[in-house]
């Protein structure tokens, strides 16, 4: 049968991988609901987005061709899942986590050289989100190399769209929790997360995944490595792309750079605005439950969507102009964890983080700058952000 869908853009044409926030305000204000062999049906408008969102029966999350727990799961299913997922991102989690989280940031940014060029993306921002992660689940130092170079090699599969690939190196994420599922299962008691003497175990967020239940059974090996690649391959990728943004950011813009550093504007808005106007994760799926009209094309069902954060984040009808700085009047829009059921559990995670990077960066510097005669490499699709950021950082 005849594809009859028409092909309004190609999300892999070098123009848009260039500059992707560029061509994506470009397709909003042209074509806000478009469709293209690669991504399907994007929607880049905020209320189109925002429509999405909050209609769950007409828009489903089960778009995954995977075990994808809870991200791919609708209500009823969903709900279980997600309260356990919930428990771990508390403010008393969090809480528990900051000294962690604050002494692997002092030793990270102490490291970096001063008063001379630097690519902050290697040298920085990807180390920083592998080790948060890594301290989070309570893992290895040994897994911090592999996991860096597992998130190029994960960009690279799914820009080239090569199934086959991205198959291959999914089963080798697989293998990195499963391996660590097995440690802790041999060491001691995983039915409470805890520790008794003898045991080795330790009573990290991996071992607590151990002893947790769903509807009166334990969770399934398959299960607590599809929610362990949800939270990290979301943490990998865009941790990384955020600090890079941010440092971007404010090198780009001194006043407010100096205005952080001596506490004049609120750092956590700061962040979440920066992250409004550069998204650090492009999109997200969704599958058509029914045929439904949206931004003036009629979808039937079963249509597989992305929903680009990117776009919608910048829309003008919501945020007048997109590059404006104003953090408070744009907070209660800023779609930067999403919204609605699935608004992203592992938010106060992220902030955290990126507060205390930037915290630290602040109180450690004089000044955070681009390096002359240097240019940024953007990242590309699926990734965001920058590929290579050479800096200088002044003590």
């Amino acid at each position: 049968m005849t594809n009859t869908k028409p092909t309004d853009w190609d999300p892999r044409d070098p123009a848009v991988l260039e500059d992707q926030i560029q061509a994506y305000d470009g397709m909003r204000r042209r074509c806000p609901v478009a469709h293209s062999d690669y991504l399907l049906w994007s929607l880049f408008r905020h209320e189109d987005v925002m429509r999405a969102l909050t209609d769950d029966a007409t828009f489903s999350n089960a778009a995954s061709n995977h075990l994808s727990i809870p991200n791919a799961m609708d209500p009823p299913e969903h709900t279980p899942y997600r309260r356990i997922v919930e428990k771990y991102f508390t403010a008393e989690a969090m809480r528990e986590f900051e000294p962690v989280c604050r002494a692997l940031t002092a030793a990270l940014v102490e490291r970096l050289p001063r008063d001379e060029v630097l690519e902050v993306m290697s040298a920085l921002a990807q180390p920083f989100a592998v080790r948060m992660q890594c301290a989070f689940m309570g893992w290895p130092d040994t897994l911090h190399e592999p996991l860096r170079q597992w998130i190029g090699q994960n960009h690279r599969a799914t820009l080239a769209g090569d199934r086959q690939a991205m198959a291959r190196i999914a089963l080798e994420f697989d293998g990195y929790i499963s391996e660590q599922l097995v440690l802790r299962r041999e060491a001691g008691d995983t039915a409470t997360g805890d520790t008794a003497p003898g045991d080795t175990a330790p009573g990290d967020v991996t071992t607590r995944l151990l002893g947790e239940t769903i509807n009166g059974r334990p969770l399934s090996d398959e299960e607590i490595v599809s929610i362990v690649r949800n939270w990290t391959v979301g943490e990998l990728g865009t941790i990384a792309a955020s600090v890079g943004i941010l440092l971007h950011y404010l090198a780009e813009h001194p006043i407010l750079q100096q205005a952080l550093r001596e506490g004049r504007e609120n750092l956590d808005d700061a962040i979440d605005e920066i992250l409004r106007i550069h998204a650090p994760l492009i999109a997200n799926r969704r599958l058509t439950t029914r045929p439904v009209a949206i931004g003036g094309r009629q979808l039937a069902a079963g249509e597989r969507l992305s929903l680009i954060w990117a776009a919608a984040n910048r829309d003008e009808a919501v945020f007048g102009d997109p590059d404006d700085f104003q953090p408070q009047r744009n907070r209660d829009k800023n779609l930067l964890y999403g919204a609605g059921l699935h608004v992203c559990p592992g938010a106060p995670l992220a902030r955290l983080e990126l507060r205390l990077c930037m915290q630290t960066l602040l109180a450690e510097t004089s000044r955070i700058g681009l390096a002359p005669h240097a240019t940024p490499e953007r990242a590309q699709f699926p990734a965001s952000g920058f590929a290579t950021l050479p800096m200088i950082i002044q003590s």
